[in-house]
């Protein structure tokens, strides 16, 4: 009988073909994402004739050769990656209860439905995928967390299809962490209070992952053909990591937590070592700012931070074993960013080990799984 230890809270799934032209309306199916063979040998997506995505060029797991060579077809995968039933296979073997969820094709914060021109069109995109989700875990639902996309260019639409993802068993909603970037108000701007109301309403946190703003980064052909690939790669991945944290900042000062104070955020795929110099410097900044003794809230950036922000990790060490009193430990969770080029795969349990090794029984099964298991009601095994 498997042992259960870990509650994963960020993994992706490599969407098969059909996943919207299979949910779509008949009239946009010509449209819609679709993945074709290119010429080239590779399963790609395409949005209309726009190819805007390489299939396995985000499911790296087990490939063997470093990024970015990737998969050409979703034959080369990890059966893991698209496959429901592989997937349970897998954690079962490294010991891992349950999987929260999240998309590719259409961005980290669902930002490509933007580039989409007929707003009909853009919704029925963004239920398809919301109903594809459902579908692919309706093996064993128990064991994922699906986190659903919204219409966020559209806040009625958002609400009524939050209210429509509650129902259908969502337990998180994925947003933009820097929603000005793509052409929409601030955080802090009361044209989201409907959305931040729905969201406490339902009980459903609100989630900022990596790359959910307008994903323009380092790793291009200049860049790479400047320092190499591997360079970039790496330069890449932090510059990633530490803009969630500009954006935690922002939330932070944003006014939206003491408004809402029932209302979770996760920073998802960002790590946690940025975090005790980023509440620091908000705080002392924030002070810096105000006349004295005057505040705008009850509580100061960081209090709010502690109260409602979660933070996920993953292969850091310092952090979890220097870092911990400087942070709130009942709010961070741990992840594997399972299928992702920087992925922990067959070497889950030694990096965290390496992290959470010289903590206590009770820190580590609440960063392990009693945190994920309370945000998501994840049900015992």
């Amino acid at each position: 009988m498997t042992t259960y230890t870990i509650i994963d809270s960020d993994t992706h799934v490599t969407e098969p073909p059909d996943v919207w032209t299979s949910r779509v309306p008949a009239k946009f199916r010509d449209r819609v994402f679709r993945m074709v063979r290119s010429d080239a040998g590779e399963d790609v997506w395409l949005l209309g004739d726009e190819q805007v995505s390489i299939a396995g060029f985000s499911a790296n797991a087990g490939w063997g050769r470093p990024f970015p060579s990737h998969p050409p077809t979703l034959d080369d995968c990890h059966p893991g990656c698209h496959d429901a039933n592989a997937r349970l296979a897998y954690m079962d073997e490294v010991g891992i209860w349950a999987m929260v969820l999240y998309p590719n094709v259409a961005g980290f914060g669902s930002q490509k439905f933007l580039t989409i021109d007929d707003d009909e069109m853009k919704l029925a995109c963004v239920r398809a995928y919301n109903d594809f989700l459902r579908d692919w875990v309706s093996v064993d639902p128990r064991r994922f967390v699906t986190i659903m996309s919204i219409p966020y260019w559209d806040v009625d639409a958002s609400v009524k299809e939050v209210l429509r993802g509650a129902e259908a068993g969502h337990r998180g909603i994925l947003f933009s962490g820097k929603p000005h970037a793509l052409g929409l108000p601030y955080l802090g701007d009361r044209h989201w209070d409907p959305l931040w109301a729905v969201a406490t309403e339902c009980g459903m946190p609100i989630h900022f992952h990596i790359g959910s703003g307008d994903f323009s980064t380092s790793f291009n052909p200049a860049k790479v053909k400047a320092v190499g690939a591997a360079a970039a790669y790496a330069f890449t991945s932090v510059e990633m990591f530490l803009g969630n944290g500009i954006q935690v900042a922002d939330l932070l000062l944003s006014g939206v937590l003491p408004r809402f104070p029932d209302l979770d955020f996760v920073s998802v795929e960002s790590g946690i070592g940025w975090a005790p110099f980023m509440l620091e410097a908000v705080d002392y900044s924030y002070l810096e700012a105000m006349e004295k003794g005057q505040r705008l809230w009850d509580l100061m950036p960081s209090d709010y931070f502690k109260r409602q922000v979660y933070t996920c990790y993953w292969f850091e060490e310092i952090a979890p074993r220097r870092m911990l009193d400087l942070l709130n430990v009942d709010r961070i969770l741990f992840e594997t960013d399972f299928p992702h080029p920087t992925c922990l795969y067959g070497n889950v349990h030694e990096r965290i080990e390496a992290g959470l090794g010289g903590q206590p029984p009770e820190v580590r099964r609440k960063i392990l799984w009693e945190n994920a298991a309370r945000l998501y009601h994840v049900p015992e095994p």
